[in-house]
């Protein structure tokens, strides 16, 4: 019997295993040094707040595996032979496979500062790293979070619910300027701030300083300025988990190369998720998406491949949300951070300065190209299916209200959102609906 073994129990080789079990009776072996089960990460910030328990973020039973032959080895893979197709762990025999899935996920980035390593100082991935916030809180007063981005607003969040104060390094000019623009990037900012979070843009540390029992006291940045700490979180981004593949005959660049297939250079060694680098990526597609869909989507198509029908990774429309505190992000589409040429916008921000809508689009053909939200919630199926048939924003303000996903008794604002786009540009658009049944209708087929 053919056995496929998955290094990895992250979303990716998770749904590998399951769809693999859908369609054969092939041996699967699941391997992590993680945790026993598979579990949400996404829910890491919520088990830290009390929110969840840990026992809450696992999708399925822990008899599930069992009854679904799917074998589960908590173990770490320090090696693996290539070419006689076997594993070599920290502890315990070699582990034969005809088939490797790499679904090794992701690791936080260290860029070299003195001090990373001190007690103290962590980032925020696994299971092991919540671990070690909590031994690490019951010591801190005082928190430097160093990275401006989606994990160090978790962490922020989590600090500020132990009473933490928190201090934010972000090195660019403004709040994840790298992904969000300007007026987008200013609303969060403010939100940050009003969450009582010493925001300092465009600084950047320097080195981190022990007391005399080697645990964090201080930063210093690259101002020359000291700031008291007992805690330090390093959140400058993530990186494929590759170390231990590295000078070995598997292709990597930042990640594991990999074609539309899902394969590597070398027969029988497949890679996904986090870790997976694509030679030539789908079209307006990054090389590399550490995001959970994509991981999910690559997991299936991968799953389809090992069964006997070949599938390319073909991911639908970008799309990407998040939480900063209480307010609800979305992106569909692309919207970057700085405009490109052939490109035109359209901006809405609530008077409260918490809810905002922005439009991009075509210049020459009005041709709707992406849209972010920030607390107000939109319908996925809709814009995807808008995006599928190269609607217009004229379109897509008209029936706005049919794309809106607030609950029953949250106040809508389409009316001054068309209002607003009309008095900018000389439209006289009118807010229509029922537009949902005719996606539904095509979604549903």
């Amino acid at each position: 019997m053919e056995h496929i073994v998955i290094i990895g129990n992250g979303i990716a080789g998770i749904t590998v295993a399951r769809n693999v079990r859908k369609q054969s009776d092939k041996r699967i072996t699941v391997i992590s040094a993680e945790t026993d089960h598979f579990f949400s990460r996404t829910a890491l910030m919520y088990i830290f707040m009390g929110h969840m328990t840990y026992q809450h973020t696992k999708p399925y039973e822990d008899w599930f595996w069992q009854k679904n032959r799917i074998e589960l080895l908590r173990a770490y893979v320090e090696r693996v032979d290539f070419s006689e197709k076997r594993l070599y762990f920290s502890q315990g025999e070699p582990l034969a496979y005809d088939k490797l899935i790499l679904a090794v996920g992701s690791t936080p980035n260290k860029f070299g500062w003195s001090g990373q390593d001190l007690a103290g100082v962590q980032g925020l991935y696994s299971y092991q790293d919540l671990e070690l916030l909590e031994e690490n809180a019951q010591h801190a007063k005082q928190a430097v979070i160093v990275g401006g981005g989606l994990i160090g607003i978790e962490l922020a969040e989590m600090l500020l619910s132990r009473n933490i104060k928190v201090t934010f390094l972000v090195r660019e000019k403004a709040f994840w300027g790298n992904v969000l623009p300007k007026k987008e990037s200013e609303l969060i900012s403010r939100h940050i701030r009003e969450h009582h979070v010493d925001l300092r843009l465009g600084t950047e540390l320097k080195e981190i300083l022990p007391d005399a029992n080697g645990r964090v006291n201080k930063v210093i940045t690259s101002d020359g300025e000291e700031i008291p700490c007992q805690l330090v979180g390093l959140t400058a981004g993530v990186r494929p988990n590759i170390d231990f593949l590295k000078n070995s005959q598997l292709e990597t660049d930042r990640g594991i190369k990999v074609n539309r297939f899902l394969e590597t250079n070398i027969p029988d060694v497949f890679a996904v998720g986090d870790c997976a680098q694509f030679d030539v990526p789908p079209v307006g597609r990054r090389p590399i998406e550490q995001v959970w869909y994509t991981g999910k989507l690559q997991g299936e198509a991968l799953a389809n491949t090992l069964c006997g029908n070949r599938t390319k990774y073909e991911p639908s429309h970008w799309f990407n949300s998040a939480k900063f505190f209480d307010i609800e992000y979305q992106t569909y589409g692309w919207v970057h951070a700085q405009m490109q040429e052939d490109e035109a916008d359209f901006y809405w921000e609530h008077a409260d300065g918490k809810k905002a809508l922005h439009f991009v689009f075509d210049k020459q053909t009005q041709q709707l190209k992406g849209v972010n939200t920030f607390g107000i919630r939109l319908r996925h199926e809709v814009f995807d299916q808008w995006f599928s048939e190269g609607q217009t924003i004229t379109h897509a303000l008209e029936y706005l209200k049919d794309a809106n996903f607030d609950p029953e008794f949250f106040k809508k604002h389409e009316d001054e959102i068309v209002d607003k786009f009309n008095r900018e540009n000389g439209t006289a658009i009118q807010p229509k609906g029922k537009s949902w049944k005719r996606i539904l209708k095509a979604v549903m087929g």
